[in-house]
């Protein structure tokens, strides 16, 4: 394969290599309008470690070619965490997702005249099928496992029961606000869900009861808590739909903490995050008879091949059929 020459530049050479934090910026400001909140520093911090790569080595930005990339991608391929393992081809991907999308800005902005990455492979990601899945009666056990009227568990209810009617992933469901939600017509509404996409999801009777109850009695009572712990960010959780305990923002590590505490609490023995709910509501769908273009569009898949990987037969489903008419299966 010939290599690409070195790409010429508009602006000098220097402006790029001396501010690259400037350059950050301005790219950072570029992915929040396109992308949702939390990839815009994910994204940022792997553009960040690619800059730094190229410094040590004594490389410009604007003559970076091709073969720099995919010497770059193999030194990616052999990196290490500190405990000597592997980092996953995710986050190869997502290195390199990142990176197109850097020089892509970069040409739009008529900083290079040319993409780099044009043409570039990334790593093929192992389809793999999930781990745990929910049965129905397990599923209806955990959302049904907060009771009570007090302000927490209004609010984990109302999460249980929201992830368990939509599929929503957990990044889409921290973002929501309160207005995304409107429970007498039954609608949730996704703002810029993966791949900066919206979409509008229906509600069960159950999550929209819950959510409205929250609201209510739950989410005010939260606000009003006085803040004596500093980072929790109060004033941004005003705008989220649901709220951390001392009415600061929700994160991640909170939400599947949650999840799992309430698993326990409902005597499942399968280890229970928030995205367990995304497969197991594809999968229930599925065993009921839904259309899989309808599950796409429920869950916010870009591709069918991504919602296919449900279609796979379950195990108990084979089970039986082999109970029934294998010669032996009696």
């Amino acid at each position: 394969m010939p290599l690409n020459p070195p790409l010429r530049h508009r602006v000098s050479e220097g402006s790029l290599s001396t501010k690259p934090e400037t350059l950050l910026r301005q790219y950072a400001d570029d992915l929040a309008l396109r992308y949702a909140e939390r990839t815009v520093p994910e994204y940022v911090a792997h553009v960040r470690a690619f800059l730094t790569w190229l410094d040590t080595r004594g490389f410009s930005l604007p003559a970076v070619t091709r073969a720099d990339l995919q010497r770059y991608q193999a030194e990616l391929f052999a990196l290490r965490k500190r405990n000597g393992t592997a980092y996953s081809a995710g986050f190869q991907v997502n290195r390199l997702s990142a990176l197109k999308s850097f020089f892509s800005f970069l040409v739009r902005r008529q900083i290079l005249l040319a993409d780099p990455t044009a043409g570039l492979e990334r790593p093929r990601l192992e389809t793999r099928l999930p781990r745990a899945v929910l049965t129905p009666r397990e599923a209806r056990r955990l959302v049904e496992a907060p009771r009570g009227r007090t302000p927490l568990r209004l609010r984990d209810r109302a999460i249980l029961e929201t992830l368990y009617a939509t599929g929503i992933r957990a990044s889409e469901l921290i973002q929501l606000s309160p207005f995304d939600v409107d429970p007498a017509d039954g609608v949730l509404r996704v703002v810029r869900g993966k791949g900066g996409k919206d979409r509008h999801v229906p509600l069960t009777r159950a999550a929209a009861a819950a959510i409205e109850t929250y609201l209510a009695h739950g989410r005010p009572m939260l606000l009003a808590t006085k803040h004596t712990a500093s980072g929790i960010y109060p004033a941004k959780a005003t705008k989220r739909l649901f709220v951390s305990p001392r009415g600061g923002v929700l994160y991640r590590a909170t939400l599947d903490t949650l999840v799992h505490r309430w698993a326990r609490h409902a005597r499942i023995k399968k280890r229970v995050t928030a995205h367990v709910f995304r497969h197991s509501v594809a999968t229930q769908l599925l065993k009921r008879g839904a259309d899989i273009r309808h599950i796409q569009v429920l869950l916010g898949h870009a591709s069918l091949a991504t919602t296919e990987r449900y279609t796979r037969v379950e195990i108990s489903d084979l089970q039986t059929v082999v109970k029934r008419a294998h010669p032996r299966g009696r």
